[in-house]
């Protein structure tokens, strides 16, 4: 969590108008078999869009050269939904572990670190979740590719079909608007959703790392371990927790216990501070 906060702290600029992102959008024009000489190609076309400092676009990996048009349009389209499930699922974390242990939600049986979470609820739930992305899925094939029984080949999107663009805006957040702030508003959720990728990455690493839920294992790490003797004795406590009758019971004291460490860790920063 701590290297994800520093990573959105660096980048947080880079959703910030440039020099390709002020103007409108181009209409990117898509013919299968043509190809982009590499990246930047793509980006002056209009289907992939670069930010500052990589405004040309940024493809270290060499994904881009010579790669077919179409090829270009799905992976654009994939980035951005890529971005838009990180953005959920960050949200998700952060949520899940502060109402985690709750009665309303699946009867206080949910516990522990997000990483931890989806063993835990129950099969109804999977039940309706795939019924969900099923219906999702089934308008996203419909509003972007090609029939495959008519299209030249396999996992072709439509010719004039936008990456990321599916029509949704149930809230009308898009009327009215002029072409040049929809296209700055595109922007910004394209970096928020490359933002939250890099997020959701650390989130999940930290987790298996420590075990420890998010933001209390910040105050921990941050504060409460600052304390002499404070370190081994949250380690003793987590073990104790683990596999014990209560679990929930377990957790909410070890809660209690760091965060009674942070405001002492922060107490002493604060004395020292002040000598």
């Amino acid at each position: 969590m701590t290297l994800a906060i520093r990573v959105l702290r660096v980048c947080a600029s880079a959703s910030r108008p440039t020099a390709k992102t002020t103007t409108t959008d181009k209409k990117p024009v898509v013919t299968a078999g043509k190809t982009f000489a590499d990246i930047s190609a793509a980006v002056d076309a209009g289907l992939v869009k670069g930010c500052a400092p990589f405004e040309d676009g940024l493809d270290a990996f060499g994904f881009f050269n010579d790669i077919d048009q179409a090829e270009a349009q799905r992976y654009a389209d994939v980035e951005i939904t890529h971005g838009r499930i990180a953005m959920l699922a960050s949200l998700g974390f952060l949520i899940g572990e502060q109402v985690e242990g709750s009665s309303f939600l699946f009867d206080a049986n949910v516990t522990g670190p997000a990483i931890n979470h989806f063993q835990q609820v129950p099969g109804l739930f999977w039940g309706l979740l795939g019924a969900f992305v099923l219906t999702v899925e089934a308008n996203r094939v419909q509003a972007a590719w090609q029939d495959p029984f008519v299209a030249d080949r396999l996992f072709l999107q439509k010719a004039d079909h936008i990456p990321g663009d599916y029509g949704f805006d149930p809230l009308g957040l898009g009327d009215g608007i002029s072409e040049e702030d929809l296209a700055r508003h595109r922007m910004g959720e394209l970096n928020n959703g490359r933002l939250a990728m890099i997020a959701i990455s650390g989130m999940v690493g930290q987790e298996l790392v420590n075990g420890l839920n998010l933001l209390p294992a910040d105050d921990v790490m941050g504060l409460g371990f600052r304390l002499p003797g404070a370190q081994m004795g949250f380690q003793k406590l987590e073990e104790a927790c683990r596999d014990a009758p209560n679990e929930a019971e377990c957790a909410k004291a070890f809660d209690a216990a760091e965060r009674g460490g942070a405001v002492m860790g922060s107490l002493l920063t604060s004395l020292i501070h002040t000598q």
